[in-house]
């Protein structure tokens, strides 16, 4: 077969650029049995404080209450999608955590039945050999059950892609999000009374990337290459960390309302709780889509851009020109800012016109999503517009839509397209028609938000949030040299 030059070159450009980190980790080799993976959550858990005293918990059955079944393309199956092992799940988190004594009751029945077992095989021996055998200890009690479930996983939550194709060569990509949730309840056995329940959910990605190849490299010679990958998140694993994570939230919700105490002063206590609060106030932050949603913007931002200009007037051939802006943003509510902005920019056509000219704006600019790092903006104002030397000065009517995208706190990333209509018919010095002159800007440019006004309250809420950082990195410090002291 022959090849041209060309051809192989985008095979093997192809293939750095799309396949490269996968083609070194492709599983080829024959994999041994390994101990299960550790997520950040295990860890966590794992290096918890201890508790004054562990609590006995009893958890007969934390099942999947989803009734779904594994999403397939062609027919149906019987695979469900969420793993029915929830309830060993939650007792080597209860393990891992130290806080709690987990004791048998899922499989209650197979444990009542050895014990009989015992017991008679004791009585036995006790009649014939051994009168003082002793008697079975008792089983141990709950002090509370741990109930709930996984009730429910999203398919589809999200779902994209992008790609393109050109003269039989494309690459594209496709994702999926899914979500599955899980609750936690604590039950007291002594009075029946539910002490707490928590909510956690956790997303599940699932992504591929392909790229191919199919062309006619000579007279009936065709070329077909093709490479890509696809990543799973496990459910199982996701499944885990969620059910780790309600562990240790149900762990701090306990010790906010005394219902167990951990190994720690009150200042220490204090801090645990404290860091925990803030996570929660982030995660009442954050909406369905991964959307943190805070105040971003402060009440004043200085804006500069650099754009083009088109004039539409009474001539022709109309030329894009240059323009650039500044000014000021002072917010007024949430999603309402009044901006005022100086331009300066040029008007001109093919043959006849290149005049200089400067406006001043005064707008009413919304903010479509103000809590967002990245959001659309609509504008719409009045101001004066003025020629070079103020030989001519008019009103003017103005109208726009942009994109503003944050690059930290303070900077902020825009773009721009608006419309002005000036109220005159000589802006391009011809008085033809009826119609009043206008032009069209468009540019790019930063917004710069100046700090927040300081206030005594602020900083020092700022520095007791550093101060319960540290005492909390202090804590588990301290809880790890403890495990390693007693092992």
């Amino acid at each position: 077969m022959i090849f041209t030059r060309k051809s192989v070159y985008a095979v093997i450009l192809l293939f750095i650029l799309s396949s490269c980190g996968t083609y070194f980790n492709q599983p080829i080799t024959r994999q041994e049995a390994r101990i299960g993976e550790e997520n950040e959550v295990t860890k966590a858990l794992k290096e918890f404080p201890l508790p004054q005293k562990p609590v006995v918990a009893g958890v007969y059955n934390f099942k999947d209450q989803t009734g779904q079944y594994k999403a397939v393309e062609n027919g149906s199956t019987f695979s469900t999608a969420v793993s029915q092992g929830a309830t060993t799940i939650l007792i080597k988190a209860l393990e891992d955590s130290k806080w709690f004594t987990p004791i048998e009751r899922e499989n209650l029945g197979n444990l009542l039945n050895e014990r009989n077992i015992i017991r008679s095989t004791r009585d036995e021996y006790r009649k014939n050999k051994n009168p003082n055998e002793p008697q079975l200890p008792p089983l141990l009690y709950a002090g509370i059950l741990l109930e709930g479930g996984v009730i429910s996983y999203d398919t589809n939550i999200v779902t994209g892609g992008s790609g393109a194709r050109y003269f039989g060569t494309g690459i594209s990509s496709q994702y999926r999000q899914d979500r599955i949730t899980v609750y936690l309840r604590a039950v007291s056995t002594s009075s029946g009374k539910i002490l707490k329940t928590v909510y956690i959910s956790k997303t599940i990605l699932s992504q591929a990337v392909s790229a191919n190849l199919f062309k006619y490299v000579n007279f009936q010679r065709l070329l077909e290459a093709e490479v890509g990958f696809t990543k799973n998140e496990p459910v199982q694993l996701a499944l885990k960390e969620s059910i780790e994570k309600a562990v240790e939230s149900l762990i701090i919700e306990g010790i906010k309302d005394n219902l167990w105490k951990p190994q720690l002063n009150e200042k220490e206590t204090k801090a645990l709780v404290e860091a925990y609060e803030a996570e929660e106030e982030e995660a009442n932050a954050t909406a369905l889509y991964d959307r943190y949603l805070t105040e971003r913007r402060s009440k004043v931002a200085f804006t500069g851009a650099l754009g083009t200009t088109l004039m539409d007037g009474d001539l022709p051939n109309a030329q894009p020109e240059f323009n650039s802006r500044s000014g000021f943003k002072f917010r007024m509510s949430p999603s309402l800012n009044f901006n005022t902005t100086y331009y300066k920019f040029n008007l001109s056509n093919k043959e006849f016109l290149n005049e200089g000219y400067m406006s001043l704006d005064f707008n009413l600019e919304y903010i479509v999503l103000p809590q967002d790092q990245f959001t659309p903006l609509l504008y719409l104002g009045g101001g004066v517009n003025a020629a070079n030397y103020l030989t001519s000065v008019d009103p003017k009517f103005q109208a726009g839509i942009g994109l503003e995208y944050l690059l930290s706190k303070k900077l902020g990333l825009h773009m721009f397209v608006d419309y002005n209509y000036v109220f005159s018919d000589e802006l391009d010095f011809i008085d033809a028609g009826k119609r009043s002159d206008t032009y069209y800007r468009a540019g790019i440019g930063i917004n710069y938000y100046f700090s927040k006004r300081k206030n005594k309250k602020l900083d020092e809420g700022k520095l007791e949030e550093l101060r319960v950082k540290r005492e909390l990195k202090e804590i588990r410090k301290k809880n790890r040299a403890k495990k390693k002291a007693r092992k």
